[in-house]
């Protein structure tokens, strides 16, 4: 089939530079929740409608599978599919989408295109309780006849219910000619999409519906109020599907998904949590509160407790992170590792059983099993140009308050000293220690303030 996503409107309302189609939602922008609903769809020919904001929204959605058409100006639902006929084979049905409609779900649009078959015009249609501001869908005898837009509606019309959400299926080769016999002759003067429906039942096309399971489906985003309503309204969706699967949300109404988060069985997350990217937590799983967890994978039974901050890394199984702990990219921890408050963690690799319980920097660091990092220690990894790294062997201890100068290697079982600099290899099993000699000065006073000149009356 193809699919036609009209993007092109300004968004006044949003009272924003930004077109209204790229203002984000979820974590990612308008279009881009359709743009990968329509490619769940596996379309032949997909087309972007575009107008407001100059070429913003090609650039930010640029895609080899994915044909541009500029709406300038714009002139109605029915004008802006027009650009899009180039773009169409019209031997296919087409599919027609909203680019500020971001949560109609796969399976409802598979059942609008089911209800269409092959050669029917079908229309997705929600029954409101206050349809004001909708197109109301006209029937007679139980059939779609036309829809009515609200400006032009007479009262009788204004009290129906049921209404148009813009989302249709026309059949092939229908499209075309029925857009070139469109007019404008209306309290717009704009050319409606919907006076297609007018068209099909005069040519004997039958006009069938299909119905969302949820209102929110067919939602529009228009202002920031409505924005922030809808992403209210998708966060409490998500939400309720892990209670149903078995998670334990502390509550359900301080959480946020923007990306996929995938649960095992029995796990916990505490209040105020993000997950952002893909996030997979493993069985018996704790997350404490004012978390937020970025591309990671968590394995089994690990607690991470709260205002901890992972990004791009791995947790091994019966791992502890936190409280105020900070896993950057390239962060891997094995199996039981402990990682502290106030410890950060960049683009290393700490195996089986270590820990670093409190206030210390591992960057650019391969760390072995049962290796204790002390407070304070540093890996010393950057030279103000290139990056090095730090390898800590098996059963190391590193003493608190301690600089591994990279590149550099502490040995299996090797002690370092508290306080110590290290810029050489420490050798295995030694105690390796570089201290300036403490040294007492006799006579020695502490500085006394001057006192300030008493200012005279």
């Amino acid at each position: 089939m193809n699919v036609v996503i009209l993007a092109a409107g300004m968004g006044k309302r949003m009272n924003s530079a930004l077109p209204k189609v790229l203002h984000p939602l979820a974590g990612k922008a308008l279009l881009s929740h359709v743009l990968d609903t329509a490619r769940s769809l596996s379309p032949a020919r997909l087309c972007i409608v575009y107008g407001h904001g100059g070429d913003m929204v090609p650039e930010a959605m640029r895609a080899d599978d994915v044909a541009f058409a500029l709406q300038e100006p714009q002139l109605g639902t029915g004008h802006a599919v027009m650009q899009a006929l180039p773009a169409l084979d019209d031997s296919l049905p087409t599919l027609i989408l909203y680019g500020d409609v971001p949560l109609t779900r796969r399976d409802t649009l598979k059942q609008l295109l089911d209800s269409a078959g092959d050669d029917k015009l079908s229309v997705l249609t929600v029954t409101l309780d206050d349809p004001t501001g909708y197109g109301r869908i006209v029937r007679e005898d139980g059939n779609i006849v036309r829809i009515v837009e609200q400006k032009d509606a007479s009262d009788e019309q204004r009290a129906i219910r049921e209404v148009n959400t813009g989302i249709m299926v026309v059949p092939p080769g229908r499209l075309r000619p029925w857009l070139q016999q469109l007019s404008n002759d209306n309290a717009q003067r704009e050319y409606y999409l919907t006076d297609i429906i007018a068209r099909a039942v005069s040519e004997g096309v039958a006009v069938t519906s299909a119905q969302p399971q949820s209102v929110w489906e067919t939602l529009g985003v228009n202002s920031k109020l409505q924005l922030a309503e809808l992403e209210r309204t998708f966060q409490a969706s998500q939400a309720t599907a892990l209670l149903e699967q078995g998670v334990t949300l502390a509550d359900p109404a301080r959480i946020d998904i923007r990306g996929s988060l995938r649960c095992g069985r029995d796990v916990t997350i505490d209040v105020n949590c993000v997950f952002e990217g893909e996030v997979e937590l493993g069985d018996n799983v704790s997350i404490g509160p004012n978390c937020v967890l970025r591309n990671v994978r968590v394995a089994d039974k690990v607690s991470i407790k709260a205002f901890c901050h992972l990004e791009d890394a791995e947790v091994g199984a019966e791992s502890l992170v936190g409280p105020f702990a900070r896993l950057r990219p390239g962060a891997r921890l094995g199996r039981e590792v402990h990682i502290g408050n106030f410890v950060e963690v960049k683009n290393s690799n700490i195996a089986d059983y270590s820990k670093a319980n409190h206030l210390a920097y591992v960057g650019d660091a391969d760390i072995g099993s049962r290796v204790n990092i002390g407070a304070g220690v540093i890996t010393v990894n950057y030279d103000g140009v290139n990056k090095h790294r730090t390898t800590i062997e098996d059963d190391a201890f590193v003493g608190s308050d301690c600089q591994l100068i990279a590149p550099v290697r502490v040995g299996k079982g090797s002690n370092i000293g508290a306080g110590t600099t290290l810029t050489r290899d420490a050798p295995p099993g030694k105690l390796t220690i570089s201290r300036v000699k403490q040294t007492v000065i006799e006579g020695w006073t502490r500085p006394t303030k001057k006192q300030k000149p008493q200012k005279q009356d």
